[in-house]
């Protein structure tokens, strides 16, 4: 086989050396050359008709001429770079969809587009483990007292006295990837676990995990509800003042989903009016959330900068789940997650 010409695009997070190690451990001493992107030290954003895409089009221009594979996180794959890159057959993003290349522009050049589901799974069902035991038992809190020159010896009153996961019946929302493994986690702290998703079958639910069929029962019964649906139309809002009103006085809301399926205004009046007993949220209405949101001034809320999928093991995985897809096409087997697969049926 005649070596290939590969781009590997990566940033701050995704390094392009991990790109470059991943391609080797799959196709040998492959010659792989490296573009970096300046995220997250810039933020990404649209670029031309793509979300959610760091650097720019003239630059990934530049350093694609000969490229017949590119590997990447954000960099901008729009229809200018597709039509200035015609010897482009494959495009791997390692990211959980390719929001940050434009599909049908890829299609139309013949170009194939594979993406990394799961890649961080792992990281969100640990990192949401975290968030329900910093809301639960007044770490956050706790930790702000001690800055603030307090003790707050009051958190041994027991109306001020944190919860225990085991014991406790968690409701989650959602139980794709990491609704499974949050799960797998709670069922070993001892918790009733309990999972509301119209979309998945009940023989596809562990053993230990009740399926439930009907929302407000889900939140009627759950001291603890975690959020893990996609954001669809269906699901933007879903989580408004009737249904935090239908979960018990004092429970807690966990999300590490997206900021569209939850109602903040609504959130912050349940727990201004003491109905929810705290909440911790990995992802926002408005990211960077504002210095004036409401968001920073309601009582009983752990806050984190939308980084449940952050960690070194997924900046890992993510570039070696690209690596073995462009290996598969090298070989010519089926890729495992191909955006377009009619592209591979006309080649």
């Amino acid at each position: 086989m005649n070596e290939l010409d590969i781009l590997a695009v990566g940033d701050e997070f995704v390094l392009p050396g991990l790109f470059t190690q991943a391609l080797r451990d799959q196709l040998g001493d492959a010659p792989v050359r490296e573009l970096a992107l300046p995220w997250p030290s810039v933020p990404f954003g649209p670029v031309s008709e793509v979300d959610e895409a760091a650097g720019d089009e003239e630059a990934l221009i530049a350093a694609l001429p000969g490229a017949e594979v590119a590997v990447t996180q954000l960099a901008p794959f729009t229809e200018k770079v597709f039509a200035s890159a015609p010897q482009l057959r494959l495009v791997a993003v390692s990211r959980g969809g390719p929001v940050n290349v434009n599909l049908e522009a890829a299609t139309r050049h013949g170009v194939a587009v594979c993406y990394a589901p799961g890649r961080n799974a792992n990281a969100v069902a640990e990192f949401t483990i975290g968030l329900i035991i910093a809301a639960c038992r007044n770490i956050a809190t706790g930790r702000d007292a001690i800055a603030a020159g307090d003790w707050h010896e009051r958190y041994f009153e027991y109306g001020a006295a944190g919860s225990e996961i085991q014991g406790s019946t968690v409701g989650l929302i959602g139980y794709s990837a990491v609704g499974r493994l949050v799960a797998r986690l709670l069922t070993a702290f001892g918790a009733t676990v309990k999972a509301y998703d119209p979309f998945v079958d009940a023989s596809r639910f562990e053993p230990g995990v009740e399926k439930v069929d009907d929302l407000e029962t889900l939140l009627a019964t759950s001291q603890i509800v975690s959020l893990h649906q996609r954001l669809t139309p269906q699901t933007r809002g879903m989580i408004a003042a009737e249904q935090l009103a239908a979960m018990p006085r004092g429970s807690v809301l966990i999300n590490t989903a997206r900021g569209g399926v939850l109602d903040y205004e609504a959130l912050c009046d349940s727990l201004d009016a003491g109905h929810l007993g705290g909440a911790g949220l990995d992802v926002h209405p408005t990211e960077p959330l504002p210095a004036d949101a409401r968001l920073r001034r309601t009582p009983n809320v752990v806050l984190t900068p939308h980084i449940a999928g952050c960690s070194r093991e997924v900046a890992k995985l993510a570039a070696t789940i690209c690596a073995a897809e462009v290996g598969r096409w090298r070989r010519g087997e089926p890729l495992a997650n191909c955006a377009n697969p009619e592209v591979l049926k006309e080649t």
